[in-house]
């Protein structure tokens, strides 16, 4: 008899046919939506693997219900949606999808830097309202990105990826992690810095930590506050890195200049969140990782996670076990 596996989000057929050739499937079959809560509930009593997406909260309320569930392949790098240490006491393997979405996280990441510095949302808002009227010298003007300083605070995968793109654009390259990565350094001509120079240095200050216990609020009011009025705050990682409230406060009362945020502390984030009035806020719907190939790579990785992990063998991306 095959193994049961339950996919938590409407997935491409070649994904689905290909998990289907080994597994019976069970699949939430809307795109758009989330699967609710009582419908995962049910669904994870009596399957060996789930396929889950960042969007969905596995707790440890939710792992308890499973009564032969071997592994929870997680279709994101990110894992902070999943209770580790309930499914760690269950011996449920937990995995990720890292590496395959790195170059395209920080073509996102540096397109949403240069979205913010030139105001180009701003921009393009205004000329569809119907408010360009004229030119005159000081119209939308933005900060320059070329020859200003960048900030990279946690130097992985995709901090790397992004350290390589500012070089094109003659950016100084400083970075904060958690230990230093002299060979990194050398390749790319970048510069380690305690985080609190990191901060006063920067025009630029793009946060890529994971999200965990440390993480959370590694901008807060105290950071901003080390800021430059003219600099500008990317988060690409995870919302909760990075203190909302301080955020606005600090954006409310100038002490930096702008931010650009594709993630947020509440997902989807309410639209009248305060964030989103404000006119040098460039907002995106956690977009790091969505090209059609990366997103097919994610996919293929999780299933490739799912099968190693039902098959009894341990997949190569395991976080947890």
């Amino acid at each position: 008899m095959k193994q049961k596996i339950y996919i938590t989000r409407k997935l491409p057929d070649a994904v689905v046919d290909r998990l289907r050739e080994i597994c019976e499937v069970g699949m939430w079959d809307k795109e758009e939506e989330p699967v609710p809560r009582e419908v995962l509930m049910k669904e994870i009593r009596d399957v060996d693997g789930i396929l889950s997406m960042v969007s969905d909260s596995i707790d440890e309320t939710l792992i308890n219900q499973a009564t032969q569930l071997k592994v929870i392949s997680n279709m994101a790098v990110g894992y902070n949606n999943i209770d580790i240490k309930a499914a760690t006491e269950r011996g449920i393997m937990v995995t990720n999808t890292p590496g395959v979405l790195t170059e395209t996280t920080a073509d996102l990441t540096f397109a949403l830097l240069m979205a913010t510095a030139r105001r180009l949302v701003e921009s393009s808002d205004y000329l569809r309202e119907g408010k360009w009227k004229s030119w005159f010298p000081m119209q939308l003007t933005g900060q320059d990105i070329h020859g200003s300083t960048l900030g990279i605070i946690g130097m992985g995968r995709i901090g790397e990826a992004l350290a390589k793109r500012a070089k094109g654009f003659d950016m100084n390259v400083i970075y904060t992690n958690r230990s230093r990565k002299s060979k990194v350094e050398e390749e790319l001509g970048i510069h380690y810095k305690d985080k609190e120079t990191l901060l006063r240095e920067s025009d630029f200050v793009c946060v890529l930590v994971p999200f965990t216990l440390e993480t959370k609020d590694t901008i807060n009011k105290e950071e901003l506050a080390l800021m430059k009025p003219t600099s500008v705050l990317i988060n690409t990682a995870r919302g909760g890195v990075v203190n909302e409230d301080a955020l606005y406060e600090a954006l409310i009362n100038n002490e930096i200049w702008a931010a650009g945020l594709d993630v947020f502390q509440e997902e989807p984030v309410p639209i009248d969140h305060p964030l989103l009035t404000l006119p040098n806020v460039v907002a995106l719907p956690h977009i790091g990782s969505s090209s059609i190939n990366t997103r097919m790579k994610m996919a293929h990785l999780a299933a490739t996670n799912l099968i190693e992990g039902i098959s009894g063998n341990t997949p190569k991306n395991l976080v947890a076990e």
